[in-house]
């Protein structure tokens, strides 16, 4: 069947298209996308402001037009923290479901790393033991663990790139008073539920998804994108450290001309490091292997899986 996955992501609003049936990958078909950046539209009690919703309902309505053409028999939407935890969440939705007949439905943080987690188990397969997961979205850290297709510990902090610089590093330069008090608050939350993967003993394999990983990896020496999904990739976690000084440093027009770093994603840069340095300092962890699949691919793959215990319809 073609597919279409909506997702309304903090930083970009992302529809793809792909052909997916049971026992075979998800192929992607088509892709269209946009900078929405909700998390940065959020105002002073939490709530998306009139331009970030009108960008998301206009987005939103573009993608229908899009799937159309692609002949998608079926689109599934979803929306992750930005709409998540926004004060006016019912609102928001309510609005795009009426101007565009697009219901969005909303993943808890918990969801969020459970199909993560799904799609990295399904890419690396069970060759890889217990997995830990991690997924720096531009709202939450999304942390999951466990030695099967469902983790045994799942959960997401609000230590999400984008988050992070509207909140801890708005204002222009990053002076290193300010990087040591965010990297210990950052440390901090993550360190307060550390517990729940590492009583079950250190993972056989970790991985990391996302934009910011993906991003990370490349300043530190991973191969581009261009190079294709099956190209092994990591993030070592030495290489990662010495970059953190540098980062913070630099302007963010010299963190936009970065390998693998877009200007509209320059200024989470920094914050994104020290989340990434964080997980694999507290978890003991010397390199995280960046897996391609992600979010998007564990929808559709849940999706697959919902189908063939309903047998065809």
């Amino acid at each position: 069947m073609r597919l279409g996955v909506l997702d309304i992501g903090s930083n970009t609003g992302h529809l793809l298209v792909v052909d997916a049936h049971g026992g075979a990958p998800p192929l992607p078909a088509s892709s269209f996308k946009r900078p929405l950046r909700l998390a940065e539209h959020l105002d002073a009690v939490g709530a998306v402001g009139p331009a970030g919703v009108d960008a998301l309902a206009a987005f939103t309505a573009e993608a229908v037009v899009v799937a159309e053409e692609k002949g998608c028999e079926d689109m599934l939407a979803f929306a992750t923290s930005a709409v998540r935890d926004a004060t006016n969440s019912d609102a928001v939705l309510r609005h795009v479901r009426e101007r565009t007949g697009v219901d969005i439905g909303v993943l808890s943080g918990e969801d969020e790393a459970r199909l993560t987690f799904l799609a990295v188990r399904r890419w690396f397969g069970w060759s890889a033991g217990r997995l830990a997961v991690f997924d720096i979205g531009g709202g939450s850290l999304e942390i999951a663990a466990g030695s099967e297709e469902a983790p045994d510990v799942a959960w997401s902090l609000p230590l999400g790139a984008a988050r992070l610089a509207r909140t801890r590093l708005a204002g222009g330069s990053v002076s290193e008073e300010t990087v040591r008090t965010l990297r210990k608050q950052v440390r901090a939350e993550i360190a307060r539920d550390a517990g729940q993967l590492l009583r079950a003993g250190r993972p056989d394999r970790a991985a990391a998804t996302s934009k910011t990983f993906r991003s990370l990896a490349r300043i530190c020496g991973a191969a581009p994108s261009a190079d294709g999904p099956l190209v092994p990739r990591s993030l070592p976690l030495d290489v990662l450290r010495a970059w953190v000084p540098k980062l913070a440093a630099m302007q963010t027009q010299e963190l936009a001309a970065l390998p693998g770093v877009s200007a509209s994603r320059a200024h989470q840069v920094v914050p994104g490091a020290l989340v990434a340095e964080a997980c694999m300092d507290i978890f003991d962890l010397p390199a995280l292997e960046v897996c391609p699949w992600a979010l998007r691919e564990g929808v559709i793959l849940d999706r697959l899986d919902s189908l063939s215990v309903l047998g065809p319809q």
